[in-house]
């Protein structure tokens, strides 16, 4: 398991990076590093949203190296959607036992046996996951939620604030949102109410990758090609499950894939790709022209505020 563990060659802030990345992923570490230390200063209970995809893996990593040698002074908060990939969910079971970390798993599969949601016709369960992800915030009275979203990932994100004020409700309103000057974010809210942090803000899925790269991260196996059985819908090859997939009329092919992006499998395609190690898909990144939410999850394409409608519902 390559995750971070102590320094290699320097202190927390200053690895074999020096001579491995840029001046802008050194530049993009500094600033999430002094954003998760500020939580720590700022919240009595916060929390990082980990689901085992690449941006919450990264804040992950940032936040080991952040505090190092001290333990992680946060918890970790998965919402499973009873629908993830199994590769996905051992890579997660397995960083959380490497690093000792605890965690909370908030299944949709309980809010749909006791009532509080209803399965959709559609079969795809990633819209569920606003009301045990708001529900969990307020029985564990988390004050500060940290979360992996980044500047590219989707157009919505264009207006949010690194410090993200959210009602009782988990409800987002623009307009109560403070402006962040000179790097100083303000986390007061009041009682019932949290902040979502973006350390990620300013980051883009190329800057994720080299950052990976030059730090030896290891990530699920689906990021990289491998041969799938998947099949066409509405443009992009899903994997079959028991989640609905496929249905009369679609064929299921096995193809060489890959993952931009995880999540629920009723609603998040894969690409093809050659792309069997890191290099090569960093290669395919720098040369493609659709973000990773455009090209892989069928749920932004609902409408062209999905996610800002989820927004204002407490998701994201």
């Amino acid at each position: 398991m390559s995750f971070w563990t102590g320094p290699r060659g320097g202190s927390a802030g200053g690895t074999g990076l020096a001579t491995r990345k840029s001046e802008n992923l050194r530049a993009l570490e500094s600033e999430a590093i002094h954003i998760l230390r500020e939580v720590a200063g700022q919240f009595e209970r916060p929390v990082i949203l980990f689901s085992g995809g690449k941006d919450s893996i990264l804040v992950l990593h940032l936040a080991l190296k952040a505090f190092y040698p001290a333990p992680l002074p946060f918890s970790l908060l998965h919402v499973d959607t009873g629908h993830n990939f199994p590769e996905v969910l051992e890579y997660r079971d397995r960083v959380v036992a490497h690093s000792g970390l605890r965690i909370t798993v908030a299944k949709v599969q309980d809010w749909i046996d006791d009532g509080r949601l209803t399965e959709r016709p559609d079969g795809t369960r990633n819209p569920l996951q606003t009301v045990p992800l708001v529900d969990t915030i307020a029985e564990q009275r988390h004050d500060a939620v940290i979360g992996g979203a980044r500047r590219d990932e989707e157009r919505s994100r264009a207006k949010e604030r690194i410090f993200s004020l959210r009602d009782g409700f988990g409800g987002w309103d623009p307009r109560r949102q403070r402006p962040e000057l000179w790097n100083l974010y303000n986390g007061r809210h009041a009682p019932g109410e949290h902040v979502r942090v973006f350390p990620l803000s300013n980051w883009t899925e190329l800057d994720v990758w080299n950052y990976i790269e030059a730090e030896g991260i290891e990530l699920p196996a689906i990021y990289y090609a491998h041969r799938r059985e998947v099949f066409d819908r509405g443009g992009m090859w899903l994997t079959a499950g028991e989640w609905g997939g496929p249905k009369a009329g679609e064929t299921l092919q096995t193809r060489t894939v890959r993952y931009r992006t995880v999540g629920d499998m009723s609603c998040t395609g894969a690409v093809d790709s050659d792309a069997a190690e890191i290099a090569a898909v960093i290669e395919e990144i720098i040369a493609t022209r659709i973000t990773e939410r455009g090209a892989t999850r069928a749920d932004d394409k609902v409408s062209e505020s999905a996610m800002e409608d989820r927004k204002r519902e407490g998701y994201f």
